[in-house]
């Protein structure tokens, strides 16, 4: 299966991004998920009733989620991937070391994932430990966070598109 980039996930709405990484979280289901997947999860979850109150009720809130993951299917075919359209940001505690980096006057060029990690094992967070930023076990969750995010996009995706703004 062909990856599509990671900014179609800034096309889907922040309900349907959480219904699909929910089902993409969950341990049961096999995986990769598609989303093909995802529709005959939603429609075997709804009801006729259900579906036609959502439907129905779309035309005071926008398209419902059905008729939005059918225009993602029409637009990226089925067998696209389910984990290129749930939106992801790094955690609060990772932003702030993705921050620091960028904010890093001596380095050059905008950090990947790559310089992000390497800047974890190098002590990053401890040294915002030190420096109050980070609490001390807050600085333990930055390396698996970071090892699930290059899993995932790569180890060259730029780190600042996964900033978390609050």
């Amino acid at each position: 299966m062909i990856r599509n980039p990671i900014d179609i996930a800034t096309r889907v709405s922040p309900r349907l991004s959480a219904l699909i990484k929910s089902r993409i979280d969950d341990p049961d289901s096999e995986q990769p998920i598609t989303l093909e997947d995802i529709q005959r999860f939603f429609a075997n979850l709804l009801s006729e009733d259900f579906k036609e109150a959502e439907r129905i009720h779309h035309f005071d809130t926008g398209p419902s989620l059905m008729d939005e993951l059918e225009a993602l299917i029409e637009q990226f075919g089925p067998s696209a991937l389910a984990l290129d359209f749930v939106l992801v940001n790094a955690s609060e505690q990772l932003s702030r070391v993705i921050e620091t980096v960028i904010n890093d006057d001596s380095r050059d060029g905008t950090p990947t994932l790559a310089d992000i990690k390497e800047a974890i094992v190098n002590g990053i967070g401890a040294r915002l430990v030190g420096e109050g930023a980070l609490d001390e076990d807050e600085d333990d969750t930055l390396l698996p966070e970071i090892d699930v995010l290059i899993d995932n996009f790569g180890a060259e995706m730029l780190a600042e598109e996964l900033l978390r703004y609050e």
